[in-house]
Formats: structure tokens, sequence, C-alpha cells
């Protein structure tokens, strides 16, 4: 079974065209990077329709965040986007997808890691788990959201720069993904 993505998109962005257009640039970019990625490590025997699905969904939660710059007026703050999106693909009756949301936000979060920075998040791990999970997980962080700059890759070491500011746990998640994707 095939799932229309763009009409899960666009049902839920009705009224919301600058934010659907930042979505679906930067989608579109983790999308190709996962699948290129995914097909790197055909020997592990990637799930590659779910890869491009679960891709184009992971950020949808972002609608409700506060992040005007790219066209999303929501109350809750942006770091919440993954675990909203979980909620509304969980309602969507799309567990591992909603799973893929959930568990994006830098290299994965630990419960510690959460409860330390006193993160508005649930205190539980929100790691990738899965290799699809992985995957897309590992080619989100080679794109941004800035309107500017959505389609241009990060090469890897500016990408490692970035994670490094999140600490040193952050920085091993991502390169443990690396190491075994590149």
């Amino acid at each position: 079974m095939s799932l229309d993505v763009d009409a899960i998109l666009k049902a839920h962005y009705g009224n919301g065209p600058e934010a659907l257009d930042v979505l679906l640039a930067h989608s579109r970019c983790v999308a190709e990077k996962a699948l290129s990625v995914a097909h790197r490590v055909a020997h592990l025997e990637p799930d590659l329709g779910f890869i491009a699905e679960a891709a184009m969904l992971h950020d949808i939660g972002m609608i409700h965040t506060w992040a005007p710059g790219i066209g999303c007026r929501g109350e809750a703050p942006y770091i919440r986007h993954g675990v909203i999106g979980a909620e509304m693909l969980l309602k969507e009756g799309l567990p591992g997808h909603a799973r893929v949301c959930e568990r994006h936000t830098g290299a994965g979060l630990t419960a510690e890691e959460i409860i330390d920075a006193d993160l508005p998040l649930p205190h539980r791990d929100l790691q990738p788990e899965t290799l699809e999970e992985k995957i897309i997980c590992y080619a989100d962080k080679f794109f941004s959201k800035n309107p500017d700059t959505l389609t241009v890759e990060k090469p890897m070491d500016k990408v490692r720069r970035l994670m490094a500011r999140y600490g040193d746990n952050q920085l091993k998640r991502f390169d443990a993904m690396a190491s075994l994707f590149d």
C-alpha cells in the first residue's frame, strides 16, 4: 500500500502555504538523500517505500510550532515539532512514520539529555532505533529549513560542527550513523 503523502500534508497545512512550501522543499531533499543512503546499504535491506514516505512526513508537526521565519505560527516551541508530528501521524494510523517524527531531532535524544536540558519533551528516550529511522535522521542533518538554503546540502564537516554544538553525545551518535552509511 502506498500512502498519498501529498494529501496528508495538504490536509494539515491547508492554511499555511508558506510553511508547506518550506516543508515540501526540505522533505524532498531529505527523502532524496535518505534514499541515496539506503541504496548504499542495500545489503541491510532497508524499506525504500517506507523511507520515501516517512522522510516526506518527518517534519509534519512544525506547523503547530512558533517558527514564523518558515511560515509556522503555532503556539508550541519548535523543539516539539517531532512529538507533535508523531501525535498527528498516530491519528492518521501511521505508527511507524510517527516514530520517525519523534526520533529524528539531533542524532536522537536520550531521556537524560531531555531532562538535563529541561527540554519540553517527554522524559523518555527519543533516539532512532530502526535502520530506516536512522537513515532519515542522518539524512535530515544535511538540510536546513532556512528559506535561503533549503535545497543546499551541507558538507559533512559543517554537519559535524553543528552536531558538536549540542554536545559530545550528539556528535558520537551522528558519527556512528556516518560510519554505517558513508
